[in-house]
Formats: C-alpha cells, structure tokens, sequence
C-alpha cells in the first residue's frame, strides 16, 4: 500500500504529470491518502474561499474546492484506528522526533500501522521516523 502525503497529494491535484506517470507505472498498488491529508487539503481550500478577496478570486476558490473533494472522491482515504493510535503515543515519546508536527506524527502513525510506504517529497522529514518506509515520486 502507497500513502499520499498532502504534498503529494496537492501536486497529483494540480496536474502533475510525472507524479502521475509514476503512478501509472506501478503493478496496480493499493494507492490511499489518510484522513489527516483530507483535513489538510479541505481546511486550505475552505481558507481560500472564505479569505476571497473579490468575485473572481471566490469563483477561483470554489472551483478548487470542487476539484480537490473530486479527487479525494476516487482516492480511498484510510481514518485512524486503534493501531495509528498506538503508534501515535509511541512516536510521540521519541524525543528525537519532537520538531515534526502533529498532522505528519499522525500520517506517520496511519502509515506505521498499515506497514504501508508513504509518498511525500518532504523525504528528509520524515526520514527521521523509525521503520517508516518512504518515497518521492514528484521527481
């Protein structure tokens, strides 16, 4: 199984042709996104409709929106569970891991738990997270 992380996620959004090539080339892989990434995603698009400073700028917003809750439509999105939760405090006691932010320990965690890779081009980031499996595909 292959984890899109947000940025991932926003660049294969955007139209990113070698993210998606990349993707194609695969043996029919499991690819998902977690529900922190649908957070990610819908709270900044939701940000630029209700920050829209005329007309255009709001229609603009509103078609990303429409097209970011298209795409995580056909994108299985894995929740947290039990296990996440538990890798969730573990990771959390490392302090070696202290400067990663909450939203990418819980991706981190989904990914541990499911024994998944996580695609993310934040490589050095999460790189620092013990026994997860990373890769970049926007190459």
């Amino acid at each position: 199984m292959y984890i899109l992380d947000t940025d991932v996620l926003t660049l294969l959004d955007a139209g990113h042709t070698g993210l998606q090539r990349h993707k194609d080339q695969l043996d029919r892989p499991e690819v998902v996104t977690t529900v922190v990434t649908r957070i990610e995603v819908l709270r900044g698009r939701f940000d630029f409709v209700l920050k829209a400073a005329d007309g255009p700028q709001l229609l603009r917003a509103l078609q990303w929106l429409a097209r970011s809750e298209s795409l995580l439509l056909q994108i299985p999105v894995i929740p947290l569970d039990d296990a996440a939760a538990a890798e969730f405090d573990r990771l959390r006691q490392d302090r070696t891991l202290k400067k990663i932010g909450r939203a990418d320990l819980l991706i981190a965690s989904i990914t541990l738990a499911r024994r998944a890779t996580l695609v993310t081009r934040n490589l050095k980031h999460f790189q620092q997270v013990p026994g997860l499996q990373v890769e970049n595909w926007a190459d």
